[in-house]
Order: structure tokens, then C-alpha cells, then sequence
């Protein structure tokens, strides 16, 4: 299979996805290209269960497919193994979640620590606590996450995400468990350090404000996309 051009952070071609049911098999994807620029923002929006968070997960390589391939900055993730897969996001990807996904037994200093140490990579600490910083964190890094607002969590959430300088970050929802004032904020840093690292950025919202500062939309239905 010839490789996408260089210009592609994503290239996927015929992905689908299917899950067993009682019926026999239930469609989650079914047939979904999709292309994203180096350094470009993405929004998926759509209805619940159209299948937005599958195709980040595939796309992540958390998940795998049933079919189709997907090239992730310039690597063949779909012919890659389990071992493989986290090795490319461990040097690639970053990840945000709706739920946080900290460790609730490090700091918010050690939780943003650990894809570096975790890497093998030097300086832990003082990258991290920059990180924390830029995220206005300074006075919170001995906090473990039950000590922290659900805003400050996810910013703890971001810094981790950034630390390891990320071709592509992945965001599922990343402001739908905080109030107004935090949604803003965490949206205002996304996008600042999205442009300052000029790392690809892929979200899926419900939110079509945050949807729209997006360099481009496209909606997800019935486990297809449409252009929006």
C-alpha cells in the first residue's frame, strides 16, 4: 500500500468497525475516509452513539478496526501490533479525556511526569512544572487529583498530554464534564498550545461553539461522516 503524502498527520481509507449483537453484527463504522493536514484542527461533532469516540480510538490506536487503514504521521497503524501501536503514541500521540483519566495516586507534578519517565526521557520535572505553569498550575503541583476542581484536573489533563511535544493530540470531549467558566479556559489553552507546538489537533464535542473554532468540522452519522 503506497504511503499518503507528507502533508497528511491522518490519512484513513474504507475504516470500519463492527461489534457482535444478537442480530449478528452491529455497524459502529462503516466505510469512513478521512483526511487531516499536519498541524490542522479537526472537530468530529454528532449525535451520541454515531460513533465519534470509536473513530477516535481507532485513530489513536487504542482501539483496532475490522477493516481499512489508517496512517498516523506517516506510519502504517493498522499494520502495526499492541506493542507497536503504544510505542507510536508514546512518540506521537497525545490524549485528552472527559473523564481525566489521572493517576489518583501521583501528584498533579508526577501525573504530568510520567509519559516522560515513562519514555525514558530527561529533564522530567522541569518540563512538566513549565507545563504546569503554563496552565496556571504553579501552586497546585504537590495536589493529588481529589484535591483539585474538576477545571483544574483537566488542565493537569492537558499539561500531561503536551509534555512529550505531541505530533497529534486527540481530545474526547474534553470540556463536557465542566462548567462554563473552565469549558472556556480549557478551550483557551487546546488551542494556545495547539498553535504554539503547532501540533495536530483532533476533537470530538457535542459543543458546536467550541466545534467552530475549529479550522474545519466534519459530523458523524450513523457511523458515517458528512462534511460540514
Amino acid at each position: 500500500m503506497i504511503s499518503p503524502p507528507n502533508d497528511l498527520a491522518i490519512h484513513v481509507s474504507d475504516l470500519s468497525r463492527h461489534v457482535p449483537a444478537l442480530e449478528g453484527h452491529l455497524s459502529i463504522l462503516n466505510g469512513v475516509d478521512l483526511d487531516v493536514k499536519r498541524g490542522e484542527s479537526l472537530a468530529i461533532t454528532g449525535p451520541s452513539g454515531a460513533g465519534k469516540s470509536t473513530l477516535l480510538a481507532l485513530l489513536a490506536g487504542l482501539d483496532r478496526a475490522d477493516q481499512g487503514a489508517i496512517w498516523l504521521a506517516g506510519e502504517p497503524l493498522h499494520q502495526l501490533d499492541e506493542e507497536q501501536r503504544a510505542s507510536l503514541r508514546g512518540r506521537r500521540v497525545g490524549f485528552v479525556f472527559q473523564s481525566f483519566m489521572l493517576v489518583d495516586s501521583l501528584t498533579a507534578l508526577e501525573n504530568v511526569m510520567l509519559p516522560l519517565e515513562l519514555a525514558g526521557g530527561k529533564a522530567a520535572r522541569s518540563q512538566a512544572e513549565a507545563l504546569l505553569h503554563r496552565v496556571g498550575l504553579s501552586q497546585r503541583l504537590t495536589h493529588f487529583p481529589n484535591q483539585l476542581s474538576g477545571g483544574e484536573q483537566q488542565r493537569v489533563a492537558i499539561a500531561r498530554a503536551f509534555v512529550s511535544q505531541p505530533e497529534i493530540l486527540f481530545a474526547d470531549e474534553p470540556t463536557g464534564n465542566l462548567d462554563h467558566h473552565n469549558s472556556a479556559l480549557v478551550e483557551d489553552l487546546l488551542f494556545e498550545l495547539n498553535r504554539e507546538h503547532g501540533t495536530t489537533l483532533v476533537l470530538v464535542t457535542h459543543d458546536l461553539t467550541l466545534a467552530q473554532r475549529c479550522q474545519r468540522q466534519v459530523r458523524m452519522v450513523a457511523g458515517q461522516l458528512e462534511a460540514s
